[in-house]
């Protein structure tokens, strides 16, 4: 039986949230594998066992210290949202330590956690996408200009981060500065992007050397202003209609453009992209090389629908590294 690590929590506002993606994953895949959930905060690398004792990482190796024996692990499933599990930095170490896992490798993990340089990098395929303005930290921004080139509303959001954390729905130029110190909170940079009256959707694609999955089309119809952190995670905040009810076609050409945009930047695992349907068409979002896995989250909803069971899902990628 293989020993798998399954990485959780991290350094950003989303460490609930992976925790509970980690536990879900523990729940699938634990008949099958010896499973570890590894905590990472920080330094402070550890497993706590079932009495409550915690044994901590050596991150000289990535082997778990027990009382009598030294785990090593055969594989690493990430399960941490946000840094340092979705921005590749997890993923170098790991590469170093010549240790397989399941997420994106550390350079399309970093690129697709960047929104702007995501965005740059997908413009040369001629895919399509809303106006943005980039901000850094010691910027003096143009409250005005910013608001010419993206117009009202439009969403100021961090460029490296996830879950809706430091986004706002700007509807007035003065709620502008606000807006840009809330994301700056989350991120050394600021993403200004403008709004697209659309259907926002989702689409998982998973790809191993034996099987590929275009997961169905899920559209996400928010009660708030937005699909905000409350409407992803609190129950009733939103309603997610996996498959989403467009023409054929449309939905053809979402599947067809996430598979496109996982193989652009040569996407491992389970990836979900994001998009707005504009009319019929639809406008690029972002991509999430390690998204939710928990029950209220998407990918699990796609494969239910798909007639996928978890555990084989998830086994699936963990296979695929051997």
């Amino acid at each position: 039986m293989k020993t798998i690590a399954i990485v959780a929590g991290g350094d950003s506002s989303e460490y609930g949230i992976s925790v509970k993606s980690a536990m879900e994953v523990y729940r699938m895949i634990s008949p099958m594998y010896k499973a570890y959930v590894i905590m990472i905060r920080g330094n402070n690398w550890y497993w706590e066992d079932p009495k409550g004792r915690y044994y901590s990482i050596d991150k000289n190796d990535f082997t778990l210290k027990k009382d009598d024996e030294r785990v090593r692990f055969d594989a690493v499933f990430v399960a941490i949202h946000g840094t340092p599990g979705e921005n590749g930095l997890l993923q170098g170490y790991f590469d170093i330590l010549k240790i397989p896992y399941t997420s994106c490798g550390s350079f399309s993990s970093a690129l697709t956690f960047n929104k702007h340089a995501c965005k740059l990098y997908l413009k040369e395929y001629g895919i399509k996408m809303a106006d943005a303005v980039l901000l850094r930290q010691n910027d003096h921004p143009d409250y005005r200009g910013i608001i010419r080139k993206v117009g009202l509303p439009c969403f100021v959001k961090p460029n490296a981060s996830g879950s809706s954390f430091g986004v706002t729905k700007v509807k007035k130029e003065a709620d502008l500065p606000a807006a840009i110190d809330a994301a700056f909170r989350e991120s050394d940079e600021v993403l200004v992007e403008a709004f697209m009256n659309g259907r926002e959707v989702a689409c998982g694609v998973v790809k191993t050397r034996k099987k590929s999955f275009i997961l169905p089309v899920t559209e996400i119809k928010s009660k708030n202003e937005f699909f905000d952190f409350e409407a992803k995670y609190t129950p009733g905040k939103s309603d997610e209609i996996t498959p989403a009810e467009f023409p054929e076609d449309v939905t053809n050409e979402i599947q067809e453009l996430s598979s496109r945009v996982y193989d652009i930047f040569g996407c491992k695992g389970i990836v979900r992209v994001d998009f707005i349907v504009v009319g019929e068409k639809p406008y690029f979002l972002e991509v999430n090389t390690v998204p939710g896995m928990t029950e209220e989250s998407i990918i699990p909803k796609q494969a239910k629908v798909a007639g996928i069971g978890l555990p084989e899902l998830y086994s699936m990628v963990i296979e695929d590294l051997f």
